[in-house]
């Protein structure tokens, strides 16, 4: 800074400092089939009113659409969803408006799906031969669940009021594609304008019915029901999808730089244990590669004696980047006449998780007294003898107990097995791992092509410090001092020049877990009086 003038003179130093922020803990990613939506792209949604308005609500077809309500009854917040298909057969509904050259528009719902068949439109004389009015009405029986009205569309494809402008980016229910200088003919009886005073009973009124639509074989298996080797393989493929084309789990690849933190795959718990496995695997591996942690459902066959044959032998996938919960749990299904469901609770262990991290802290296991549940009711009652050997192999039980109710009773991952001696033996310390290396990776991303020496070291000493010691505070290590709870280095020692050399830098950090006080022992004590 020059001397301009006598005096004292300010300037700002920078001071090397960048902070860490953490990341989101418990947003959930939900795949599975839905009633309607957008196919193989996660869509991120923040209530259960948003994911009925998107994806159809519940269906009695879909396990995935009740694990998301469970989700959000109990204490989620945040979820992305990805709506997979179930083979080449599905398609969306569709009608042409007019015939040969002188078709006028085409009509497609939105997404696969039967319930495009359920879309009528119809189209007003407006007075004018350049343009028209467009009515789409989607209903149920005969009651109209949702309506869109159009008024003055062009006809002229370089008009700012041509269809396939107006109509493909407001509507939620079709896309449309125009005809420049083809107007599509009348189809509301007696050229009636008043689209809006038009009632279900009008229905032959509001024109043509879309067709088409079909979700494969979906319709076949209905709760409860086996499902076919053959639609099993079909979905094995659809959940599974292919890394190259970004389908199925790999959507979520997509959605960058936001994060996810849990999945559910609600349908695998009515797959075979070999196909099942298959797919928890590939979850599995792509959870670690995105710091994230799997919850593993029961299967319609598992019992307390036989855990083993479902849990125990998911493979790789029995890590500590998961969690198997047990058991399931049942209800009265308001979508298949009040008829008992029953599925898997990984929906339910997400919002208990969700609500863990917002009120106790990430660091805090996912049960207790504070973890009572809606949803449904649990399929199998525990006893203390049921429950001993499956814990001590690592399975998560929920449990139903005086006063409290059905409440998670469980905390380990799928390595929490006793025998297998893992550092990573309880979801608290696993999900604290994953949370410490998602934020430190995004955190420390400024760091990438700086000069890799004592300057570079110090600056992420100084920010890493401070993250940890941000954590420490909230509670989520062991340890009253810093130096019992923490520590980060990063020096000439973890850096060789010989990594240097190579474009290495290496950062360690430790941290003293908050492990769960899994068994409480009491200890009672008579008080001898002394003889006088």
């Amino acid at each position: 800074m020059a001397n301009l003038y006598p005096g004292v003179q300010t300037s700002r130093i920078p001071s090397g400092f960048r902070s860490i922020a953490t990341v989101g803990t418990s947003t959930t990613a939900f795949i599975g089939i839905f009633e309607r939506g957008i196919v193989d792209k996660a869509i991120r949604i923040t209530s259960w009113g948003q994911f009925a308005a998107q994806f159809g609500g519940l269906w009695k077809h879909s396990d995935a659409s009740y694990a998301v309500q469970h989700y959000f009854l109990n204490g989620g917040s945040v979820a992305y969803i990805v709506r997979t298909t179930w083979g080449s057969q599905d398609k969306k509904a569709t009608v042409d408006l007019g015939a040969g050259a002188a078709l006028g528009l085409t009509v497609t719902a939105k997404s696969e799906g039967i319930w495009g068949n359920d879309i009528h439109v119809g189209i007003a004389d407006t007075g004018d031969t350049a343009t028209y009015d467009l009515l789409i009405r989607e209903y149920d029986g005969e009651v109209i669940v949702a309506e869109e009205v159009y008024t003055g569309l062009s006809i002229a494809e370089g008009n700012p009021r041509f269809a396939d402008r107006i109509v493909n980016k407001l509507s939620t229910l079709v896309k449309v594609e125009g005809k420049d200088g083809k107007r599509p003919p009348n189809s509301l009886a007696n050229g009636d304008k008043t689209l809006k005073t038009l009632s279900a009973k009008d229905l032959t009124d509001v024109g043509t019915a879309l067709t088409g639509g079909h979700d494969g074989n979906v319709v076949n298996p209905d709760p409860g029901e086996t499902i076919s080797s053959t639609i099993q393989d079909t979905i094995k493929t659809a959940i599974k999808g292919l890394d190259t084309a970004r389908t199925g789990i790999y959507a979520l690849d997509d959605i960058v730089p936001d994060t996810f933190n849990l999945i559910s795959i609600p349908v695998l718990g009515r797959l075979t244990k070999a196909k099942a496995k298959d797919i928890y695997t590939e979850a599995e591996a792509f959870c670690r590669k995105h710091y994230a942690f799997l919850l593993v459902d029961s299967n319609d066959a598992t019992k307390a004696n036989i855990y083993k044959d479902w849990f125990s032998e998911m493979g790789p996938a029995a890590s500590e980047y998961a969690a198997g919960i047990f058991p399931r749990i049942s209800f009265e299904d308001p979508e298949n006449l009040g008829k008992v469901r029953k599925m898997g609770a990984s929906g339910v262990m997400a919002g208990l998780i969700a609500k863990t991290d917002a009120n106790r802290g990430f660091f805090k296991a996912p049960a207790g007294i504070e973890t009572a549940f809606a949803g449904g009711d649990l399929e199998h009652s525990l006893t203390d003898l049921e429950h001993e050997p499956l814990n001590r192999s690592g399975v998560v039980c929920m449990r139903k107990f005086p006063v409290f109710g059905s409440i998670n009773w469980g905390a380990r991952t799928l390595a929490g097995a006793d025998d297998k001696a893992s550092e990573y033996k309880y979801i608290s310390v696993a999900r604290t791992a994953l949370v410490i290396e998602a934020s430190l990776k995004r955190g420390l991303q400024w760091a990438v092509f700086e000069g890799n020496d004592e300057v570079l070291w110090g600056q992420i000493r100084l920010s890493v410090n401070a993250f940890m010691q941000t954590l420490h505070l909230k509670g989520a290590f062991q340890g009253s001092a810093a130096s019992e709870a923490y520590f980060v280095k990063c020096d000439a020692e973890t850096t060789t020049q010989a990594d240097i050399d190579q474009g290495i830098l290496n950062i360690v950090v430790g941290f003293a877990p908050l492990k769960p006080a899994e068994f409480v022992f009491i200890k009672l004590q008579q008080i001898v009086q002394a003889a006088t």
